[in-house]
């Protein structure tokens, strides 16, 4: 979808995801302004239109939307607090929250937000990199309804699906139900591959006989091959899925739910992170159980 109305969209945070987001922003016609705390990595984007900025501040200034896509909730609040950062005095812009920071963080962003008479979206994305290049990744939209006509271009550009879940909070809540399973299909995936190879088996076997079958998974071939390989090119790094880990045992505790295959899932990916994995892909995690 082609943005003919100019409108302006400061990006905040450029990695993995922030990154393709802000290309596929700018090629959709919205005027881009990207900030990253570590503005080298920002500034191959200059090569695709978008202006990068020094501080938060100068990429929001003026902005329609401001865009944040950072890595956990610390790194959202010490943005959002800097002196330099995106919310001034002046007329705000409309703040799209697409880091996953958890149901408490959201509750402290959305809190920030009234405090300082925002217009709040939260919307986190399923999806990884490859997705996020292709603007094909899925928003889990939450917020104001009389701001879903403003903002549905925004998503449009960066997914090929956007969900309107109701209040502000209920998209960081699918996207945890959602990461739960994902997560836990990596992990098993991970322990089938390795049991295959402790006991002799080619492990591509164990892929082949789920095959187009009711148990079979696309995600448990692309992760199973990269195990296979030994090769984890980040797509979702294990320092991220351990973060979303523990975001997933917090929210269940709060709810009174028992999560032991989450619990064991979380334990998996810091033990990957802590074994030096944790710029990898998540499928890394087969690393920490293999024979």
């Amino acid at each position: 979808m082609t943005n003919d109305t100019s409108l302006s969209v400061a990006v905040l945070g450029t990695g993995i995801m922030g990154a393709p987001m802000a290309r596929n922003l700018a090629k959709a016609g919205f005027d881009v302004r990207a900030w990253n705390r570590t503005i080298d990595k920002a500034q191959p984007l200059a090569e695709d239109g978008v202006a990068v900025c020094g501080t938060a501040r100068a990429a929001a200034d003026g902005a329609d939307f401001v865009l944040t896509m950072l890595a956990d909730i610390d790194a959202v609040t010490s943005v959002i607090n800097a002196d330099d950062g995106p919310f001034g005095d002046e007329e705000s812009p409309i703040w799209l929250q697409m880091s996953t920071v958890g149901l408490d963080g959201t509750e402290k962003l959305s809190s920030f937000a009234t405090d300082r008479g925002l217009r709040f979206v939260d919307a986190p994305v399923l999806g990884t990199r490859q997705p996020a290049e292709k603007g094909a990744l899925t928003v889990l939209a939450s917020g104001d309804d009389a701001l879903r006509g403003r903002v549905q271009p925004v998503f449009d550009a960066v997914g090929s699906r956007t969900l309107w879940l109701g209040p502000a909070g209920q998209g960081s809540r699918l996207k945890l139900v959602v990461n739960s399973w994902v997560l836990a299909l990596t992990s098993a995936t991970a322990e089938a591959v390795a049991l295959a190879q402790g006991l002799g088996i080619d492990p591509q076997q164990f892929l082949d006989t789920i095959a187009d079958g009711p148990l079979d998974a696309q995600y448990a071939h692309v992760k199973g091959d990269a195990m296979i390989r030994g090769e984890f090119p980040p797509a979702f790094p294990v320092e991220g899925a351990a973060k979303d880990a523990r975001l997933i045992v917090e929210a269940a505790a709060g709810a009174g739910v028992q999560v032991r295959v989450a619990d064991a899932v979380a334990a998996h990916m810091q033990a990957a992170a802590d074994a030096g994995y944790g710029r990898e892909d998540m499928a890394a995690v087969w690393n920490v159980v293999r024979a």
